[in-house]
């Protein structure tokens, strides 16, 4: 009735059923009895339902662990005792004598000279062995040192024990205090049995290593063993199970931290710290809950246990929780004394850790880096990091390029990595771009870092740098830590970088992973800004065409007929690459680039040529000899990427009658046979239907084309192929048998970059030796060097700065015309802009040196002298000492004819106001345009020199087509004069031209000063990084056109002597002069003076490519050429690739791509001085000659054919005797100049020149002259 009454008899235990008998064999008579006996046995019944007699054991397992802990601990102190005292009473003369040792040292040696007794070598030895007690300290010390991997799994293994013994307590909590489990039916008291043999096992092994014994002893983890396993054996013993202190394995928590170290999950200094806080807390949370749940379910010894009352483990706490806190609602409370005086106790420990730990724990997750997590790869999504300067400006200039919806799909994912968080509005950015933008903060310097962005995964990695900073050097040492610090992690990523100084691009190459071939770019800003700038020397405007071709814009619409409807239209082509169709294989390149634009409307310009040897070289409207191959990568003009695919989607068969652009796509047709053709067989198909004869009779044809000649022709129609001189072609390719090749596609659409030098493959062709008609081989001088070793550039030895310095009167007295005016802005302590970058394009050797602009730079002689070491090797160069501030100055060096003058300054980044950044250049630029020149001057004629097409009779210099700039026959004011500006800041730009309507948010290129080429600012340069990505041949192609063709090999020869090298020429250097450059065409006279006047632009566009072999790409046309009334207006603006009906205007600038022409240089020697004279006096329009007549075509055709013959005996002996070889004369013309009234002694010195046909060289070229 009693086990009944309590409901707490466990199943199975032998003392409940021995409680059950007794009451069956109890008469109903002692009724009262048992009332009686209930009475005193309830109370206890709950914790004692297996006790015959109602006597707890609780004591007995407490007991075991008390004995334990203070017998080993009696034990340890007695053996401390014991050794003490041995060491005292029976070792004190070993002290003694040790003592005496150390306190005579002068009488050891005399002692190790003795001969020792045999006693003292067994102690010496005994003393050298290592006893077996220190070995198994050691073992045992290496099995638990969290060193060895043995001891961190034994480390770990033990804490995660820990836990599941903490587990089981949980589990168990909800059983009585003492009960009576049967151990061999009880499945967690067997599994709590073998984790606590293993507990023992280790603390022996702990034991053992342990060096102070004593305090081992005294550890938390010492005493956590010590009640929590004895209990275990004493309740095996007595078949009794107490729940006790088995709450003390929750103090293993303490350790977790450590657990999480050495299995390197935290390595953060802020994670070690959270994890220590929580670990703590929760520990100590969990066991005074423990110590709580004991007392209240057990009641107070001394009250018999009968204050007890029955909590739930998780009651308890709950009940520590509301206590720390010291809420306390007073819903559970301890009611036994012991449970009382703790909670005394435990409130001020709680107190004070709670309101400690708890803010420490919430701060340290606040300050959680918010985005400091790691970045999740998408399968068959590639991603890029992008880091460096990482602000809004630059952020959202990178995405707007990036992102541009002209680039089809981009399927690339930018992940943005920077050490500090982004502020609202870049996060607002980053937001509103979620899809394909995800920022993390961290630095690339940081392994971690790089882990947590997947930099081994990444497509590439693009650094920006900050444009804007103050000291340019330190910006570029900051991107080149970067890049040391991406390649020693991953050596074969990819890395784009920007770079502001071009002497900082050398540090590159001294990284041993960098290697341009494999996709590394540095854009150099100050390089590709200054090439920019150059160009525009050259064909004004140019700067603003092809910023715009490499950014991506999108077509804005404009219903009025103004001059910004088409500047727009032009705005919106951009630059593309697509694989050409194996259809226009062995086409030349002027008639794949006609064929391209007539029936595609697309804009070839440049194609990727591979060699016999395999070598890539870009090659920019290279000509008729150059024959394309399969797989040939083309440059192309559009306006849409989906444009572009026409060129790859192009079939002769399937395409050729259609009249609509966009309806040639993918077809369906099976080229098999067509495509498998080879080369010579579809050039000679070509070949034969041009000539109208049928295949069989045809001369061209061959026996084995014969033979398949049916089949093929009613399988593929051929019509006509625009080929000039089809016979001449398929001979060339009899005699030169290229190997046609087909590259893979690359994973970007590009190939692989090489120097932009020409392919040996057309060395026969560049050959100078080979050409016919040169005369120049008798003006070569072995001894002479007049190019740099690449022969890429004009060169002449260095010079002492003091001899190109010019007086504000010698100035005066040398008349300039035709010159480059460079006004800088800049002191000694100002950066260097690299002027050098800027006099490479003009000192290009596509030029001849008669054609070179001599260049005058106008500022600081100090700071001029810092960067005249980088100037000296090249020719036409002289400076003014003075401020191009003053107009003295400027009236000195002829500003009103110069072909441009360029403002630059050094001191823009040194401002924190952004708006006064540009205030010198701005300053300078209205001061220029505000003078006024006496109309006297005008009888010096400004006019550039004309480049003859190759190919046309140079007896007259009234037959070249091409010039400089159209001038007018005197400059008045100065708002007439050329003029570029650099601006840093674009919202500048408004301050530059007082008559424009542009309002100050207006984006740069919206702006008339940028669409009429007088502005320039670097910010437009940022969407070379997106188009360098994309295409890697992007930054090779642009670098050719813009930096007079700097390659890698010239860079290392830079970045070795920091300057030019002079070498001899050679055939093979000549042959690098043979490279297309930039110049206008102008048609109000001249061979295209018939298409000026309303003919259509496509009409021209076809015949210059087919009479000159130049490429036009645009037009620079006057502002106010639509207008039906005449304008005095003469600023002009650019349409960039204009369509095949656009119709042009009499006033009209042609930008073109033209040939180099290698009989210019000679040509010009041969002139005499009277038509010169006769050209100087004639009218400005002679700068645009017309094409010489056909009587003089004949006349020089007879004198053609001895000269060749002379020509050929000279070229052998010449060959025989191995020299080598100039092309330009030494005696070569400067641009035409007049006198002014001067001094006597002046005009004596113009006579002595004249009488040997020449002119005054400009700018003391007289003593210098390379």
């Amino acid at each position: 009735m009693l086990a009944e009454a309590d409901g707490t008899v466990p199943h199975g235990s032998e003392s409940s059923m021995r409680t059950s008998n007794i009451n069956n064999n109890i008469n109903p008579d002692s009724s009262i009895l048992i009332s009686k006996m209930d009475k005193v046995v309830i109370p206890f019944s709950p914790q004692v339902p297996c006790a015959e007699d109602g006597q707890r054991m609780w004591w007995a397992f407490l007991a075991s662990s008390m004995v334990t802990f203070f017998g080993g601990l009696f034990i340890i102190l007695l053996w401390r005792t014991l050794k003490y005292l041995w060491t005292v009473c029976c070792h004190c003369n070993v002290k003694t004598k040790e003592a005496q040792k150390v306190n005579n040292p002068a009488n050891n040696q005399a002692a190790d000279k003795t001969a020792k007794g045999p006693d003292e070598k067994e102690e010496a030895a005994a003393a050298s062995e290592v006893g077996w007690m220190t070995s198994v300290k050691d073992w045992a010390g290496v099995m638990i040192s969290a060193q060895t991997l043995t001891g961190r799994v034994l480390v770990v293994l033990v804490f995660a024990l820990s836990i599941g013994a903490l587990g089981i307590y949980f589990i168990d909590s909800s059983d009585p205090i003492e009960s009576c489990p049967n151990f061999y039916n009880d499945f967690t008291l067997q599994i709590d049995m073998a984790f606590n043999v293993f507990f023992l096992l280790y603390f022996g092994l702990r034991f053992i290593a342990a060096s102070d014994k004593l305090w081992f002893w005294l550890e938390v983890n010492s005493v956590v063993d010590f009640f929590t396993v004895p209990p275990v054996f004493v309740s095996v013993y007595l078949n009794r199970s107490w729940l006790g202190l088995r709450f003390l394995r929750a103090l293993r928590l303490i350790q977790f931290s450590e657990i999480l170290q050495f299995l390197n999950i935290l390595k953060t200094s802020n994670s070690i710290k959270l994890v220590n806080l929580c670990s703590i807390f929760i520990s100590t949370w969990l066991t005074a809950a423990g110590f709580i749940h004991l007392v209240e379910n057990s009641g107070d010894p001394w009250e018999d246990f009968k204050n007890s009352q029955t909590l739930s483990y998780w009651e308890c706490v709950y009940l520590l929780m509301v206590t720390m806190s010291t809420v306390g609602y007073g819903d559970v409370y301890a009611k036994t004394t012991l449970g009382r005086l703790f909670m005394v106790f435990f409130i001020l420990g709680g107190l004070a850790m709670f309101a400690s730990y708890v803010p420490e724990i919430i701060e340290l997750i606040g300050n959680r880096k918010k985005y400091g997590g790691s970045y999740s790869a998408v399968n068959g999504r590639k991603h890029i990091v992008v880091c460096g300067h990482i602000t809004l400006e630059s952020v959202s200039n990178f995405l707007k390029d990036f992102l541009h919806k002209d680039r089809d799909d981009v399927n690339v994912e930018i992940v943005f990595l920077h050490n500090i968080s982004p502020n609202l509005e870049l996060e607002a950015l980053f937001k509103r771009h979620f899809t394909q933008v995800e920022f993390y903060q961290g630095s690339v310097l940081n392994p971690h870092d790089l882990a947590r962005v997947k930099i081994e995964s990444a497509d590439a990695c693009l650094i920006l740098a900050n444009k804007y900073c103050a000291d340019p050097d330190a910006e570029d040492a900051s991107n080149i830590m970067r890049v040391i610090s991406i390649k020693n992690y991953h050596p074969k990523i990819r890395i784009i970088t920007q770079m502001l100084q071009y002497h900082n691009k050398a540090h590159l190459l001294n990284i041993p992973s960098w290697n341009w071939k494999e996709g590394d770019d540095a854009i150099c800003l100050a390089e590709l800004k200054a090439g920019f700038i150059a160009q525009s020397c050259l064909a004004q405007g140019l700067s603003t065409m092809l910023a715009n071709l490499f950014s991506m814009r999108s077509f804005i619409e404009i219903e009025e007929d103004t001059w910004q409807k088409y500047y727009l239209e032009g705005v919106a082509n951009e630059m593309y690459t697509e694989y050409l169709s194996s259809a226009f294989v062995g086409l030349s390149f002027p008639t794949v680039c006609e064929l391209c634009y007539v029936k595609l409307k697309l804009l070839l310009i440049a194609i990727e040529f591979k060699s016999e040897q395999r070598e890539s070289s870009i090659l920019i409207n290279p000509g008729n000899h150059v024959k394309l191959q399969d797989g040939t990568l083309g440059f192309f003009i559009a306006s849409d990427a989906k444009e572009v695919k026409r060129a790859f989607f192009y079939c002769k068969a399937c395409h050729d009658d259609i009249t609509d652009p966009k309806r040639i796509k993918k077809c369906g047709c099976k080229r098999l046979i067509y495509s498998k053709m080879s080369v010579y067989k579809r050039m000679k198909l070509a070949c034969c239907f041009d000539c109208g004869r049928s295949e069989r009779d045809c001369s061209c044809m061959s026996g084995s084309v014969h033979s398949n000649m049916d089949t093929l022709q009613r399988a593929y129609p051929l019509s006509s192929v625009s080929v000039h001189d089809c016979a001449t072609t398929l001979r060339a390719f009899e005699d030169e048998h290229p190997s046609t090749l087909s590259p893979k596609k690359k994973q970007r659409n590009g190939g692989m970059r090489n120097s932009p030098n020409c392919s040996p493959k057309m060395m026969s062709r560049h050959d100078p030796l080979l050409i016919p008609g040169n005369e120049q081989i008798e003006n070569m001088d072995m001894n002479v060097k007049r190019y740099d070793s690449t022969g890429m550039f004009h060169w002449c030895p260095s010079k002492d700065i003091e001899k190109v310095i010019l007086t504000r009167s010698e100035a005066s007295m040398t008349v300039l015309s035709g010159h480059v005016v460079v006004c800088i802005f800049g002191d000694v302590t100002s950066a260097l802009v690299g002027l050098r970058n800027l006099v490479m394009p003009l000192r290009a050797s596509n030029f001849h040196y008669h054609e070179l602009k001599p260049i005058v730079f106008v500022g600081s002689l100090d700071y001029l002298r810092r960067e005249w070491e980088t100037l000296h090797n090249f020719p036409k160069v002289s400076i003014l000492p003075g401020t191009p501030l003053s107009r003295a100055d400027l009236r000195a060096v002829n500003i009103n004819l110069c072909d441009m003058c360029v403002i630059l300054s050094a001191n823009q980044n040194n401002i924190e106001d952004a708006s006064l950044q540009d205030k010198e250049c701005i300053l300078a630029s209205l001061n220029i345009k505000s003078m006024q020149f006496d109309d006297s001057i005008g009888v010096l004629q400004a006019n550039s020199q004309g480049f003859t097409p190759p190919g046309m009779d140079r007896s007259s210099p009234d037959s070249s087509p091409v010039h400089g700039f159209v001038r007018q026959a005197s400059v008045t004011t100065g708002s007439n004069i050329p003029i570029i500006t650099e601006l840093v800041n674009d919202s500048n730009v408004q301050f530059l031209d007082q008559d424009d309507d542009d309002d100050p948010d207006t984006e740069l290129y919206l702006t008339q000063p940028f669409a009429c080429g007088t502005a320039f600012a670097v910010s437009v340069l940022d969407s070379l990084m997106s188009a360098t990505y994309f295409n890697d041949n992007i930054l090779t192609l642009i670098r050719t056109l813009v930096t007079g063709g700097a390659t890698p090999e010239l860079e290392a020869l830079l970045a070795e002597e920091n300057a030019l090298r002079g070498g001899y020429s050679t055939p093979q250097t000549l042959a690098n002069r043979d490279r297309c450059r930039v110049a206008q065409l102008a048609l109000y006279d001249g061979p295209f003076a018939d298409l000026g006047d309303g003919g259509c632009y496509g009409d021209l566009f076809c015949k210059a490519l087919k009479t000159y072999n130049m490429l036009c790409f645009g037009i620079y046309r006057l502002r106010d050429a639509h207008l039906s009334t005449p304008s005095q207006c003469t600023k002009r603006y650019v349409i960039t690739n204009p369509p095949y009906e656009f119709e042009l205007v009499p006033t009209d600038l042609i930008f073109c791509l033209m040939q180099f022409d290698h009989n210019a240089g000679q040509s010009r020697t041969s002139l005499s001085h009277s038509s010169h004279s006769s050209h100087s006096s004639s009218k400005k329009s002679s700068s645009v000659h017309s094409v010489p007549p056909s009587n003089r075509q004949n006349r020089s055709s007879k004198t053609r054919e001895a000269r060749d013959k002379q020509n050929a005996t000279r070229m052998n002996r010449m060959s025989q005797e191995k020299k080598w070889f100039t092309d330009e004369p030494e005696n070569a013309y400067p641009r035409n100049i007049q006198i002014k009234p001067m001094s006597t002694h002046m005009a004596n010195q113009v006579n002595q020149y004249k009488s040997t046909s020449s002119l005054i060289p400009p700018i003391r070229e007289v003593e210098d002259e390379c």
